[in-house]
Order: structure tokens, then sequence, then C-alpha cells
């Protein structure tokens, strides 16, 4: 039986430390699953592996996209499947870390099949939002699929722009191509989830904003202020960054304190959806030992 440990958990809890140790007990590089360090150039605001980490171990599907270049957790779910093939060819272990919850669904549970839109109904859509803002998605969307409407994440602009354009694409609700199935996968999903006590994990989180721009988050952020616009930088540490250069912020240390803060309630958010899934087995980051115990436990 071919085994994949999946390591989630709160951004900031300790995930990629923990990655390096199971890498090189189990032999097998490390998948991330991070919607945002797929993206090319923003390594600093994403807590991307660093030069050092990678040596120690190989680290896949980091800096691989363009940050205007259109990627989703289906994408993703195809392209990990297909590397878990090339892996389980040598190794009975493969390795997935991260903390984005749809990228990590979609790999352990699979994505519903819904079609690919094409560039025009995308430009359309993307139109619509320039013209409109996300209230006039938000109308259009409850428009097409009210059902779908109840549920989405109403400020989600990227889950919202994409159920518009399935529709108009279709000619369906959104909610009608979805399913409630489980895809049946040929591994055994090991899934290792880490938290800390909610101080720990605060003070770790405001420690990480302060270090990331040490290390020039705001310069990183700059470069690409012509692309602030997409997806790979509507994100916390970003956002922030090109509204303090859009005026809405008065100071550096007011556009820090929004990003700690901002990092707080994402840490929350992934906690609340990570703690729905009794299939994860709940671990302090640094009770290594006892992880390690775990995993070979479920093996027999």
């Amino acid at each position: 039986m071919k085994h994949l440990i999946v390591v989630l958990g709160p951004t900031g809890v300790g995930k990629t430390a923990l990655s390096l140790t199971l890498a090189k007990k189990f032999s097998t590089p490390v998948i991330s699953a991070d919607s945002r360090q797929i993206y090319k150039g923003i390594e600093i605001g994403t807590a991307a592996a660093t030069q050092s980490e990678r040596t120690l171990a190989e680290h896949l599907f980091v800096g691989i996209k363009e940050l205007d270049e259109y990627y989703s957790a289906g994408q993703f779910e195809q392209d990990v499947l297909e590397k878990l093939s090339d892996i389980f060819r040598h190794s009975d272990y493969a390795l997935m870390v991260g903390g984005s919850m749809m990228y990590i669904d979609a790999v352990c549970n699979g994505m519903d099949n819904i079609p690919s839109v094409d560039n025009e109904i995308r430009k359309n859509v993307s139109e619509i939002f320039q013209k409109q803002g996300l209230e006039g998605i938000r109308n259009l969307l409850q428009l097409l699929d009210s059902e779908h409407y109840k549920k989405v994440d109403l400020k989600n602009k990227q889950r919202l722009m994409h159920a518009v354009e399935v529709c108009l694409m279709t000619g369906k609700p959104y909610s009608s191509l979805l399913s409630a199935s489980k895809k049946t996968r040929n591994f055994h999903i090991i899934k290792i989830g880490l938290n800390r006590e909610r101080e720990e994990l605060y003070e770790r989180i405001n420690t990480r904003v302060e270090k990331m721009f040490a290390l020039g988050l705001f310069e990183e952020a700059k470069q690409f202020y012509h692309l602030k616009d997409t997806n790979a930088l509507n994100t916390v540490g970003y956002k922030e960054i090109y509204q303090y250069m859009d005026g809405v912020y008065p100071d550096i240390e007011t556009v820090k304190k929004m990003i700690k803060q901002n990092s707080r309630h994402y840490a929350k958010r992934q906690l609340t959806w990570f703690k729905r899934d009794s299939e994860i087995a709940w671990f302090h980051p640094d009770n290594i030992n006892g992880i390690i115990s775990y995993i070979e436990s479920c093996e027999k």
C-alpha cells in the first residue's frame, strides 16, 4: 500500500520545519499545497521554503506559475495526482504540506468535473468586475444561481467570479454541477494536523510578519504593483501593502498591524475548516516522535 502523508494547519504554525524532518525520514520530496507559493517572485510574503531548505528536501509546486497565470484547485488536483504516480513508482510514501484548504481537499477528496472556462467569458466577467466591483459579481451570481449564492463566501472574489464564469459557460447553475461524492484514491491518506495554543500561534504570526518586512516584503510587493489585481496577489501581506500605496493606510506600522490582524483571522478560518475533518490527527509541531509513531502505526 502506498501512503500520502498530508501535513496541514494554520499559517505560521510550523509546517515547514516538520516537513523537512518527515521528508528526510520517509525519503520523499515535499509537495506544497499552498495556492500562493505556486507563483513565482513572491517567496517572502508566502513564506516559501528558502534555498537552504530546498537543499535539504526537494520542493514541488513552488514558484512554477506566473503571477497573472490562471491556476485552480482542479488543476492542482490533476497535476499532483500525476506527480504522485511518479513518486510512488520508487517510494511507498509521498508528503504534501500546506494550509490551502481547497487544494488539500482537491487531492484528498477530488474536485467535481467543472468544465474549463474559455478566455472570452473570463474576460467578460473581469470587465463586469472592473465596472461594477464585487457587488456586481454578487448580484449576477444571485441571479444565475441563488442556491450557490447562499453558500459561497461572498467576500471571496475568486470563488464568486469562477462560479459566475461557469454559469455563463454552461448555461446551468454552478450548484447543479457540484456533487457531494468523494473520489476513491488508490493510495492511503494519513492526515496530520498541527496546532498550538492560541497565544503561542498568534505570537509566532506577529514575529513572522516582522521578519518578512526585515527580509524585504515591501520591496517584493512593490515591484508587482502593476499586477495587484491578480488573484495571486489578492492575499494577506500584499493587499495591505497595496492599500498603503493607494493611500488607505497612513504608514508602514499600520500596514504591519493590519497584516498581523488579518493573518490571525485567516489562521482562525483555516482551523475552523480543518476541524470539520474527523480524519485529521492533531499534534503540537514539536511532538515529532509522536507524529512519526502515528504515521508508522497507520501502515498496519
